[in-house]
């Protein structure tokens, strides 16, 4: 099963549903932290990094001999990560989302290939399973292929040692590197707060989930802050509410800490084990 832990806004508490998940799951676990841009699951699923792998992405390369400046390739590409300006098209590698269109339109032959460095991705070995992050280099603005490349580590695992679960701490917000993680799972599982801050990004959240199609359900952390908005536009939209999560001071001060609430508050184990049969028996409601 690959879940998906994603959430409308940062700092609602998504890393450390996904952090407490894989640990409460035991052995056959992989997390796959796609918070690439910074990822903190590191700082509490203590491991050693087995394997550590360059990604790079595909950008064009002008041959000012060849090229005309004609202006296709400039008109083709939606991101102006190509201008044709004479004598020859200058490239802003930043910019490239790698699809190759400019180098298919130029009738001269005068666009290839080269590879950019993104980043990198780390797997590594857990005492009680695997985590896979990605690290998106400084300055790089596009996510998404790091992403992918991530998520394909994740399922690069041997067969004999296949894991039951995958559950994927997705970026925050609702924007492509979400769409990115979210993209292929079960389930989805929408973190939230009972504030008008959280309930503003969880309709974001929502519509976005909607639109992909993806079963979902919504934890509500620091249960008992704020009002209960939250939960009338839960009831109202008919969405399962899967857990609440107390605002506990003693679940704050462990994240503080870089420690795994489940093993410092033992009692919270069942909470988490509640959360997820409570997202496998949604998924198996809404399926068609």
């Amino acid at each position: 099963m690959n879940l998906a832990i994603a959430s409308g806004k940062g700092g609602t508490g998504k890393t450390t549903v996904a952090v407490n998940l894989a640990h409460t799951l035991g052995d056959r676990i992989c997390l796959v932290d796609c918070d690439v841009e910074e990822p903190n699951a590191h700082l509490f699923l203590k491991g050693v990094v087995k394997h550590r792998e360059t990604v790079t992405v595909p950008v064009p390369r002008v041959d000012p001999s060849r090229c005309d400046g004609c202006g296709d390739c400039g008109e083709f590409c939606e991101y102006n990560a190509i201008v044709p300006i004479k004598p020859a098209a200058i490239v802003f590698p930043e910019l490239c989302h790698g699809c190759g269109g400019c180098m298919r339109v130029c009738t001269r032959g005068a666009i290839t290939e080269t590879r950019r460095r993104i980043g990198v991705v780390e797997t590594m070995k857990l005492a009680n399973g695997t985590l896979v992050q990605g690290r998106l280099d400084v300055g790089v603005p596009t996510a998404p292929p790091l992403i992918k490349a991530a998520r394909a580590s994740a399922r690069s695992v041997s067969p004999a040692s296949e894991p039951a679960f995958t559950i994927l701490d997705a970026p925050p917000g609702t924007s492509c590197p979400v769409v990115t993680t979210l993209q292929g799972t079960d389930f989805v599982v929408l973190v939230t707060e009972p504030t008008p801050f959280g309930l503003y990004d969880l309709r974001l959240a929502v519509e976005m989930v909607r639109k992909l199609a993806i079963p979902f359900g919504v934890v509500v952390n620091r249960a008992g802050i704020g009002d209960g908005r939250v939960h009338e536009f839960c009831a109202r939209e008919r969405l399962s509410i899967l857990q609440e999560i107390p605002d506990d001071r003693r679940i704050a001060e462990a994240c503080s800490r870089g420690d795994v609430v489940v093993e410092v508050l033992p009692e919270y184990r069942d909470t988490f084990k509640l959360l997820l049969d409570n997202a496998r028996l949604t998924q198996t409601a809404l399926q068609p």
